[in-house]
C-alpha cells in the first residue's frame, strides 16, 4: 500500500489532484484507522492512464466510463487495456482530425487581421454560428449555413 505522498511522488501529481481524482471516482483509496489514504499499487497504472487520456483531450466523463470497464478486484491485464484502447480509437481518430484541421487553418485565421472577410473561416455575420452551439463552430468542422463565408 502507498501513502498519498508516495503516489504523488511516483506520478508527479499533486496531493490535491489525487484527492480530486478520488472524489471524481477515477481512483480508490482506503482509509487507515487514523483517516489517512492508502492506495494499492495498481493506482499508479490507472493514474498514468488518466493523465494520458487528459493529454489527448478526453473529458473526465469519458475517462471515468473507460476506467469503469476495467476489473475492480485485480490489476488490469494487457488484454483489458487493449480492449479499452480499441474503444478509444474512433474518439482519438476524430480528435486527431480536429487537430489537423485546426493546424491547417491556423495560419489563415488566427491573427490574420481579417483583411478578406470573403475568405475568413471565422466570419460570422449576425452570429449565425450560434445555431450550432458554443465555441468556434467553424473550426470545429460544422458546416456553414448558406451565404456565410
Amino acid at each position: 500500500m502507498l501513502t498519498i505522498g508516495e503516489v504523488a511522488d511516483r506520478t508527479g501529481l499533486s496531493r490535491s489532484a489525487l484527492r480530486f481524482y478520488e472524489t471524481e471516482g477515477l481512483v480508490d483509496a482506503i482509509r487507515t484507522d487514523g483517516g489517512q489514504r492508502r492506495y494499492h499499487r495498481d493506482v499508479l497504472r490507472r493514474l498514468a492512464f488518466v493523465r494520458s487520456a487528459q493529454t489527448v483531450g478526453l473529458e473526465l466523463d469519458d475517462i471515468r466510463a473507460s476506467l469503469a470497464s476495467l476489473p475492480e478486484r485485480r490489476t488490469p491485464t494487457k488484454a483489458d487495456w487493449a480492449s479499452l484502447s480499441r474503444r478509444w480509437r474512433p474518439l482519438l481518430d476524430d480528435r486527431i482530425a480536429e487537430l489537423v484541421r485546426l493546424r491547417d487553418q491556423l495560419d489563415e485565421c488566427i491573427g490574420c487581421g481579417c483583411l478578406s472577410l470573403r475568405s475568413c473561416s471565422l466570419y460570422n455575420p449576425r452570429d449565425r454560428a450560434a445555431a450550432f452551439g458554443s465555441g468556434a463552430r467553424y473550426l470545429l468542422s460544422d458546416e456553414r449555413p448558406s451565404g456565410i463565408g
